[in-house]
């Protein structure tokens, strides 16, 4: 079976904690080799430590999210610096900016319960923190960006980047800001959320991602995929909301491949080549 690379997920959430073992059995089955984990928060980096050990495709991540950085703590910055140490393999993220807490989130969302929104400057220092400690190790390094691609250019001008490159998850930027960022050493991976009808802009955008820049990845349990292209399912979380099976990856890379006008065999093999340089080099 040709293998699979899921470039972002959070199986470290609460809600998978029940299922590890299913979704392992289930993302062997979908030929997955690695799938790189993502903590947001100093409370779940633990998790995703111990699902590295317990794991062996799993690449762990640490970092601060946009979302988490008005709850860090004052010594948060050394916490990440200890986790890092502990696992020279590990990569840095989730990072990033997001706009959208501040200017479009409703203010009940229940995701963000508990949450202070830290302002878009302050969102910055904390991002370009860790952008410094991914590019003086030479670590990958995971961003989060949303509705702040302005804002994210403008930074990455002016500052190092790590040799190996940076990752922009779910990219949702313009088709015209891809070769911004493909310049200053971008890849970009392909969610498969982005088969839905109403997503065009996104499709059109990973039309002109360069072949040797193209990651996949879910983002589980976010992100499902539009109805019709899923293969595994979960039961949905207590609120109703649909959860993102992990093992959709391989629905997530045929829809891809047909974007792309290439077979599944095709992409998998350059999105393994990818992921390799990235992530594991």
């Amino acid at each position: 079976m040709t293998p699979l690379y899921d470039a972002h997920n959070h199986l470290q959430d609460d809600w998978f904690a029940p299922h590890w073992d299913s979704l392992d059995h289930d993302l062997r089955d979908a030929g997955l080799k690695r799938a790189v984990v993502n903590g947001t928060c100093e409370a779940d980096w633990p998790s995703v430590a111990r699902l590295a050990a317990r794991f062996l495709w799993v690449l762990p991540s640490y970092g601060l999210h946009p979302w988490d950085a008005g709850n860090r703590s004052p010594h948060w910055l050394d916490r990440l610096r200890a986790q890092l140490a502990a696992d020279p393999r590990a990569a840095i993220g989730e990072i990033g900016l997001d706009r959208w807490i501040l200017d479009s989130a409703k203010t009940d969302d229940p995701r963000l319960t508990g949450l202070r929104r830290a302002p878009l400057e302050e969102q910055g220092e904390v991002f370009l923190k860790q952008l410094a400690l991914a590019s003086t190790e030479n670590r990958p390094v995971s961003i989060h960006c949303l509705q702040a691609f302005g804002a994210l250019e403008g930074i990455l001008r002016h500052v190092n980047t790590p040799t190996r490159g940076f990752l922009l998850h779910a990219y949702g930027g313009s088709v015209e800001m891809v070769p911004l960022f493909a310049e200053r050493g971008a890849y970009f991976s392909f969610n498969g959320s982005f088969l839905e009808s109403r997503h065009g802009a996104k499709r059109e955008a990973f039309q002109r991602v360069p072949t040797d820049r193209l990651l996949v990845e879910t983002d589980a349990p976010a992100m499902s995929l539009p109805p019709g292209r899923a293969r595994y399912s979960l039961p949905p979380a207590p609120d109703g909301s649909p959860i993102n099976h992990p093992a959709n990856l391989r629905a997530a890379y045929a829809g891809l491949a047909e974007l792309r006008g290439v077979d599944v065999e095709t992409l998998a093999a350059q999105v393994e080549e990818n992921f390799d340089r990235f992530f594991l080099a």
